[in-house]
C-alpha cells in the first residue's frame, strides 16, 4: 500500500515537470520574437528644430548635453529646443491647459484695491455743535416759553425773559448823560453796561428808544434740538449758570463697531457710506473723522467715529 502510493506520487512529479519544460520550450520563439522590441520612454528630438540643452522637468535649474535619465529624479530629460527659450521671465502655459481651464488674458495696472466692510452703528448727535446758554447776569425768571427738551428749535428762538433789576440803574445813567451831550462820559457808560453783561444788540435799542429795558430774552444762537432747559417762572438765576443747552443738526455722528482683525484697514478722512433701515434707498455719504482708544472687552471691537451731513 505505501509503495503504491509512492508510485503514483513519483508518477504526478514527472507529468508536473514535463509540462513546465514543455511550456517554457513553446514561449521561447515567442519571446524571441519580442526580446528586441523595448518600450522606449526616451524623449526624441524632432530633427528639424535645435536642442539647446536637455533638462529635467523637477529640477529645471541644472542643463545636460545630452539625454538619458535624470541623476536627481528616476526619470527621462527632456530637449530645451531654441524656437521656445524666449524671455527667462516670461509666464508659459500649454495650450490645451489653458483651454481647460478658461484662462484670460488682460493688461496688468496699478491701482487701489477696492475693499468694503459692512458694520452696524448709532446714530448720535454731534458733540462739536453744541450752543450752551448761560446767564449773564443775576435776575429772575419771568417767563418761559413753551419748550421742553427734545423739541426741535429754529435759530434765534427765544426760551425765557429774565428780569435783570441792575440793569435799570445803570440804563438811566447812560440815558441821562445821553441827554447831557458829553460824548466822553457817554462812552464810559455805555462801556459799563457792557460789563454788566448786557448784549450789544440791547445797548443800542435803549440809545435808539430812550427807554430802559431790563428784561433779557433769552433765544438759542442756532436751529437744533433743545437738549436741556433749566429754567421755569419764578426762579432765580446766578451770573454764568447754565440754562439750556442746544445740539445742532448740520451734521450727525455714526458710531460703528469695527472688528478688532478689520481694525488696521480704518483711517481717519476715509470715505463711508451709511444706509438707515428707515429710510431704504437712500445712501448717506460721510467721512471716518475720529478713531476712539476704547475697545468693547465683550465683542472684541473697535469703536470709529462717522461724521454725516444731515
Amino acid at each position: 500500500m505505501i509503495f503504491k502510493l509512492w508510485k503514483g506520487t513519483l508518477i504526478i512529479g514527472i507529468s508536473i515537470a514535463l509540462g513546465v519544460a514543455g511550456g517554457y520550450w513553446l514561449a521561447q520563439p515567442r519571446m524571441s520574437g519580442v526580446a528586441g522590441v523595448v518600450p522606449d520612454h526616451e524623449p526624441k528630438a524632432s530633427a528639424d528644430r535645435k536642442v539647446l540643452y536637455w533638462y529635467d522637468p523637477m529640477y529645471p535649474q541644472q542643463k545636460f548635453d545630452k539625454p538619458g535619465k535624470s541623476p536627481f529624479m528616476d526619470m527621462q530629460m527632456i530637449p530645451q529646443y531654441a524656437d521656445t527659450k524666449g524671455d527667462s521671465a516670461a509666464i508659459r502655459i500649454d495650450p490645451s491647459l489653458t483651454q481647460n481651464l478658461g484662462v484670460r488674458l488682460a493688461s496688468v495696472s496699478r491701482g487701489v484695491f477696492a475693499s468694503t466692510l459692512n458694520v452696524v452703528g448709532v446714530l448720535a448727535f454731534n458733540e462739536r455743535d453744541v450752543a450752551v446758554i448761560q446767564a449773564r447776569t443775576a435776575g429772575f425768571v419771568e417767563r418761559v416759553y413753551a419748550h421742553a427738551p427734545g423739541d426741535v428749535l429754529k435759530a434765534n428762538a427765544a426760551l425765557a425773559d429774565i428780569l435783570v433789576p441792575e440793569w435799570a440803574a445803570a440804563q438811566e445813567e447812560f440815558l441821562a448823560l445821553k441827554r447831557s451831550g458829553d460824548a466822553g462820559l457817554l462812552t464810559a457808560a455805555r462801556q459799563r453796561l457792557r460789563l454788566t453783561g448786557m448784549p450789544l444788540t440791547l445797548i443800542a435799542q435803549v440809545e435808539r428808544t430812550g427807554k430802559v429795558q431790563s428784561n433779557l430774552t433769552l433765544t438759542s444762537p442756532i436751529g437744533g434740538v433743545l437738549q436741556e432747559l433749566s429754567v421755569r417762572e419764578g426762579m432765580t438765576v446766578a451770573a454764568g449758570e447754565t440754562l439750556a443747552r442746544v445740539n445742532g443738526l448740520s451734521s450727525v455722528w455714526l458710531a460703528v463697531a469695527v472688528p478688532e482683525a478689520e481694525a488696521g484697514s480704518i483711517v481717519v478722512g476715509q470715505a463711508a457710506e451709511a444706509r438707515l433701515s428707515a429710510f431704504p434707498g437712500v445712501v448717506l455719504k460721510g467721512v471716518v473723522s475720529a478713531i476712539l482708544p476704547e475697545t468693547s472687552s465683550d465683542s472684541r471691537t473697535l469703536r470709529v467715529r462717522v461724521e454725516l451731513p444731515n
